[in-house]
């Protein structure tokens, strides 16, 4: 069966959530349709001790405003609760249980789109709004399938409580890896390694009181040369010893980092004391294979582990559902436009800016307001 609609949004995150509110608000007709049974669904499967590492004045969707009583930084559940209040607030009934399986451009312009029901869409303005954490990266471990303990993917993790008094290997540090690291050297595990190949970026989440989001919105008002100078000026003066505890920071500002490369700075919250004070060691070397009970390191070094936490990122997988999408992703797999022209007239893409401090849930809010007004003046005029 084929519905058609002039708007069709991919995904009930707070992207799809952001625009179908700004649609609402400007009366026009679309259609919502989410993989699961909820919205914000990836944002509830995240661990519990998740906090957004960005102030709520600038987190929170267009049109509604976070509660005065949350936090300065809002908790997993209270952002949860967030979600669905802002899909009541603003009548939103995503189709869920739908996800899109296949997407391409048909001869008269529009868009098809396969979900896994019985039902597919057909649409003139199509809005993926999947996110970046659409798929876990698991890369395979030469020799794992011989390896006593157990694998898994950062995904899994919830809480610290299954791995209390087990030997922990979190690969990987960027902000999730970081942060599970030190929710397990809290937490009772026997011992905590973090290994991470190569330098990282680390700032602090705050600053003489001042969070360290609005000090980067800040600096990204000044001349790129001179933010990024200040920028790796209060990385040394707040990080500068970590190089004596195998993490070097590298040549790239943080801001820098984010701004070519799409990669967001470890925004520390007590990770970087944990590594001072020997309670969480870090091998600063990938992994090479795997025996029975023991990781053997690129550098030589071997040790026995209990468990192999990977926290190894996401993928979009945009090439995965649209038919020629190559060209529409950059090296990272993310999409290089919002509001598609010429041959991806009618696609839009909301969630996936990496690229721009603030955090991205600010980028939502922004990118919310300029699709619809774009699909405003489309509509309208088409009248």
């Amino acid at each position: 069966m084929q519905t058609s609609t002039d708007i069709l949004i991919i995904g009930a995150g707070p992207a799809g959530l952001a625009l179908a509110a700004q649609l609402k608000q400007a009366d026009l007709e679309f259609t919502i349709i989410e993989k699961s049974q909820h919205v914000g669904n990836a944002w509830r499967e995240h661990y519990e001790r998740l906090k957004l590492h960005t102030v709520k004045d600038l987190s929170h969707l267009p049109g509604l405003p976070f509660p005065e009583n949350y936090p300065r930084y809002v908790p997993k559940n209270k952002l949860v609760e967030y979600f669905e209040h802002y899909r009541q607030h603003f009548s939103i009934c995503p189709v869920f249980g739908t996800e899109a399986t296949a997407i391409r451009r048909l001869a008269d312009g529009k868009w098809l789109v396969d979900t896994n029901t019985s039902e597919s869409y057909c649409c003139k303005h199509l809005v993926v709004a999947t996110g970046v954490n659409h798929y876990p990266n698991r890369p395979h471990l030469k020799g794992e399938e011989q390896f006593q303990g157990e694998i898994l993917h950062s995904k899994q993790y919830k809480t610290p409580g299954p791995f209390a008094g087990k030997k922990v290997l979190v690969v990987g540090m960027g902000n999730t890896g970081a942060e599970i690291a030190l929710d397990l050297a809290e937490n009772g595990a026997a011992s905590t390694t973090i290994a991470v190949r190569g330098a990282v970026n680390i700032v602090p989440l705050e600053l003489n009181g001042r969070p360290t989001q609005v000090t980067a919105l800040m600096l990204a008002k000044l001349p790129n040369w001179l933010g990024d100078r200040i920028g790796s000026l209060v990385r040394k003066i707040t990080m500068g010893d970590l190089p004596k505890y195998n993490l070097p920071y590298p040549a790239m500002p943080p801001a820098k980092q984010l701004r070519e490369l799409g990669k967001t700075p470890v925004v520390d919250l007590g990770t970087a004391d944990m590594i001072r004070a020997g309670k969480i060691k870090v091998i600063n070397a990938g992994i090479d294979h795997l025996e029975e009970k023991t990781v053997c390191f690129e550098d030589g070094n071997q040790e026995n582990f209990d468990t192999i936490l990977l926290a190894t990122g996401y993928k979009a997988n945009i090439q995965q559902i649209i038919e020629g999408a190559g060209e529409m992703v950059d090296d990272q797999g993310w999409p290089k436009f919002v509001i598609g022209e010429d041959t991806n007239r009618g696609l839009y893409f909301i969630g996936f800016d990496n690229y721009t401090p603030g955090g991205i849930l600010g980028v939502i809010n922004r990118d919310a307001k300029i699709i619809q007004e774009h699909l405003t003046k489309i509509l309208t005029a088409s009248k």
